[in-house]
């Protein structure tokens, strides 16, 4: 796609991120999301549906603003990809640049994922549907995970009684929390990067499941990193084949015992690929937009982690209900996702996002760490 020619629309919960990638590659993008928040607005024409429409989230909320949006393409992230009815509404007359409504429906369904996985001898944990009638194990750990959760919204743990509709039992590993990112062409994939998550860090003030950030690579000695990258690579050129995956994908797994437990697929852009352009200097939107092209970066992640350089991201969540201040500085502070100049946020709410850059994974978490502490104390004063 020639990159100065009409816009393409980026969709989805929060979209400063993916606009920041595809504007620092030359792609002229107009962004609808929910949040709307200070600096998108400052990156490209938005729109929100907290702001502009007035409105609750919904998916279905954001197809139809975005019919109101002249694009030639458009870009989905989270949480499109549990709604591939609604996808394929936003693909009408525009190129989609994403994962089509069949292989969402596919690559999004975790017994068939699953099936996929564990019949070519890779592992996955045991997944269990109320529907099949059968029972989990008492005497082990299990999660209950909604078919239509992202971020870790809605897991909880399992320990007996009624089962809840619309999710799956699945055996809850210990281990390294990990992700990778990889760009596939429906046949082929290449790794971008490999990251520990971080997940419900009281630091960050989160909680349970919750999602709270990335660090990359993960702290990981270099055989060990080298055997989970060798693995996931494994992994990931196998589900594009499997599934036809095409673009910017994620895969969340557990790293146990040297071995990957596939824990689910994110067929659409991640939110750590900043992470990526930031310690390795890819452009990782341009390598989106060529997949559909059929072309794959020429890139090596195995060389890339002998640079020894690191990076890391943190959401940081209200600790309670607070109304800021003036936020104008914040982008200046290293601060991304930047709410609005005395916006009231809802304790548990996302408020901003901290980005970082060490030689180490532990140096960029004690960085992110201290920040939100600063940032706490900020908040106390204001709540």
């Amino acid at each position: 796609m020639n990159n100065q020619a009409v816009p393409i629309l980026l969709v989805g919960v929060t979209m400063r991120m993916l606009a920041e990638l595809a504007t620092r590659a030359s792609y002229p993008v107009i962004a609808l999301d929910y949040f709307g928040d200070a600096d998108l607005k400052a990156i490209c024409p938005s729109r929100s549906l907290l702001r502009d429409y007035n409105l609750p989230y919904s998916v279905s909320a954001l197809v139809n603003a975005a019919s109101d949006l002249k694009a030639g393409a458009v870009v989905y992230s989270a949480n499109l990809e549990n709604f591939p009815t609604e996808v394929g509404r936003l693909a009408q007359g525009r190129q989609l640049l994403g994962n089509t409504p069949d292989t969402l429906a596919q690559a999004r369904d975790p017994l068939r994922l699953a099936a996929a996985l564990q019949a070519n001898g890779f592992a996955f944990p045991e997944t269990i549907s109320p529907t099949s009638g059968l029972t989990p194990n008492p005497t082990r750990p299990w999660l209950w995970k909604p078919l239509h959760g992202g971020g870790g919204h809605g897991i909880r743990l399992w320990r007996n009684g009624r089962s809840p509709e619309g999710g799956v039992f699945q055996e809850r590993l210990t281990g390294l929390v990990g992700s990778a990112a990889f760009v596939a062409d429906g046949r082929q994939a290449v790794v971008l990067g490999l990251t520990e998550q971080l997940v419900g860090r009281r630091a960050f003030g989160a909680s349970g499941f919750t999602y709270c950030g990335n660090l990359t690579p993960p702290p990981l000695p270099p055989d060990e990193l080298n055997t989970l990258l060798h693995q996931v690579r494994a992994i990931v050129s196998h589900l594009a084949h499997t599934f036809g995956l095409r673009g910017l994908n994620g895969l969340d797994f557990i790293w146990r015992g040297g071995r990957v437990w596939t824990i689910e697929v994110n067929p659409r852009p991640s939110a750590s690929l900043e992470l990526f352009e930031l310690v390795y200097g890819l452009r990782v939107f341009d390598a989106h937009v060529r997949s559909f092209e059929g072309e794959l970066p020429d890139f090596d992640l195995e060389k890339a982690l002998m640079q020894g350089a690191a990076a890391g991201k943190a959401i940081v969540y209200a600790p309670a209900d607070i109304r800021l201040g003036d936020t104008a500085h914040w982008l200046s502070d290293g601060i991304r996702d930047v709410p609005h100049s005395g916006e009231v946020i809802r304790r548990g709410q996302p408020v901003c996002t901290l980005l970082t850059r060490a030689n180490t994974p532990a140096a960029c978490l004690h960085d992110l760490q201290t920040r939100a502490a600063e940032l706490r104390r900020r908040f106390a004063s204001e709540a």
